[in-house]
């Protein structure tokens, strides 16, 4: 419940903020603004358009922010002159003019109350020079925050633009090899093919053989996966059975038919359908099967290489967002695993990976691509922390209204002493020239400024914890430039 009451000059000469004025700018505020009596309750809340500007004259207020979807109080105060509302409308439409947080009367107060419009009025007409180094401040700062976060985007970009790179080229250098090979050994099949068809072969027997090439074609996709112990050993058993049987540099065949899954008993089989017949037809049938087999595994890397080439465009295409709205409904767990496969060949071989996902979750509102950095962001720290090797575990689960990620490492943790500034820009614990100190403090602004939601750290000697919470009805932010705010 709100009074007005009469404004006095005298008492808001003894304020802080007004006790320079003369007595006509002292009666113009009176004129133009007013006091206000107000009841325990919500003034007003965070988001919504700033149109009051609030001094205390008596009573006590509070101040609340949303954080990971709860209401956090940030501010208690009965200090008379103690302002807040929109302060910042002097800076005019250049800025979104929205209350940055709530206000909430704990004791019923007394407040002087100016209308946004006639406070910034009043800041350019009786302060000129201070307005204009406050924009110099403000805008000055913004755009340098700007730059600088262009510059750790890009760095980053390129990080990842030259792992992805690489992990291009592997799969696309084995498909061009495959390739080449393949064409050698189809070239092979077909003459070994008209080797065969002027043996003693009858068409029965050359059935048989039909039939056993397309078992041979089934058998590779059904390959069992063998220690180097139990192909070795494979290896000396085919060999040994080929040389028994006059077959030329049959140690050289038997790695493919032991990749390939292959065993004597199958071989005794291949023997029996050629029968009693001389032993080059049956050496000519083994090289046939074998060229059978060998086009069957290289088509298998050329496939398996295309399709990692497919994986990792489609991974760096959902985590750049390419072609899609900035504002979306996301499942989370995309997100995180094609920023994993981004940053696969930086996390290297040494830490193992463990996923542990609610799928349960819901989908989540969400800024896709300014989430991806976040989880680069994190997800680098945290290789990092570990030296090459550890344990690094991305975890999901439902919090109340929102949605919780979970990156954690089995580091050397961070000490408790700098555990409250690691999200402070240009904070780092890293050697000079290796960080910039803006990681964490970029990831803050876009959970916390963009997406309302709550981001901190729990650490201790191999467990560091960062912990991410995302409202699950998160509304959409007219500007898309309040994480640079």
């Amino acid at each position: 419940m709100k009074t007005e009451l009469p404004c006095d000059p005298a008492e808001l000469q003894t304020l802080f903020l007004f006790e320079k004025l003369d007595d006509e700018q002292l009666a113009w505020l009176c004129r133009d603004g007013h006091i206000e009596e107000i009841e325990p309750g919500v003034v007003y809340r965070e988001g919504e358009l700033a149109t009051c500007f609030y001094v205390l004259l008596s009573g006590e207020l509070a101040l609340r922010k949303l954080s990971g979807g709860e209401d956090i109080e940030t501010v208690r105060t009965d200090h008379r002159g103690s302002y807040s509302g929109a302060w910042s409308a002097y800076l005019g439409d250049r800025v979104e003019q929205k209350y940055q947080a709530s206000m909430y009367v704990t004791k019923t107060a007394r407040f002087f109350v100016l209308d946004a419009g006639t406070f910034a009025r009043m800041m350019q007409k009786w302060f000129p020079m201070a307005v204009h180094l406050l924009e110099g401040v403000f805008f000055g700062n913004q755009n340098a925050r700007m730059v600088i976060d262009q510059r750790e985007r890009l760095l980053a970009l390129g990080t990842l633009s030259a792992g992805l790179t690489h992990e291009l080229n592997n799969p696309a250098a084995a498909a061009v090899r495959a390739t080449a090979l393949l064409r050698e050994r189809v070239a092979g099949m077909r003459h070994k093919l008209g080797m065969i068809a002027k043996g003693k072969f009858d068409p029965a027997e050359l059935e048989s053989l039909i039939r056993l090439q397309e078992q041979a074609a089934e058998q590779v996709a059904k390959a069992p996966t063998l220690t180097p112990m139990e192909e070795s050993d494979r290896e000396d058993v085919l060999g040994e059975w080929f040389e028994d049987r006059g077959i030329a540099n049959g140690w050289d065949l038997a790695p493919t038919f032991v990749q390939a899954g292959f065993d004597v008993g199958w071989l005794e089989r291949v023997e029996a359908t050629i029968g009693d017949d001389a032993d080059f037809v049956l050496e000519g049938a083994i090289r046939w099967l074998n060229y059978t087999i060998e086009t069957e595994l290289l088509m298998n890397e050329i496939a398996d290489s295309t399709n990692r080439i497919t994986s990792l465009v489609s991974a760096a295409k959902q985590y750049s967002q390419m072609d899609r709205a900035p504002f979306q409904v996301v499942d989370v767990h995309e997100l995180l695993d094609s920023t994993l496969v981004m940053l696969e060949r930086k996390i290297g071989t040494g830490i193992e990976v463990v996923k542990e996902y609610d799928r349960g979750l819901p989908l989540v509102p969400c800024y896709a691509a300014e989430l991806n950095q976040v989880w680069t962001n994190l997800i680098d720290n945290a290789v990092g922390a570990m030296g090459g090797s550890g344990v690094l575990t991305v975890r999901t689960y439902k919090e109340n209204d929102c949605a919780a990620v979970e990156i954690v490492d089995t580091g050397p943790g961070v000490p408790e002493a700098i555990q409250s500034r690691v999200f402070e820009p240009f904070f780092t614990t890293k050697p000079v020239g290796e960080g910039t100190g803006l990681g964490l403090d970029i990831s803050f602004r876009i959970v916390v400024n963009k997406h309302r939601g709550d981001i901190r750290v729990e650490s201790k000697p191999g467990n560091t914890r960062f912990i991410v919470r995302l409202p699950l009805t998160a509304a959409r932010e007219e500007s898309e430039d309040d994480a640079g705010n």
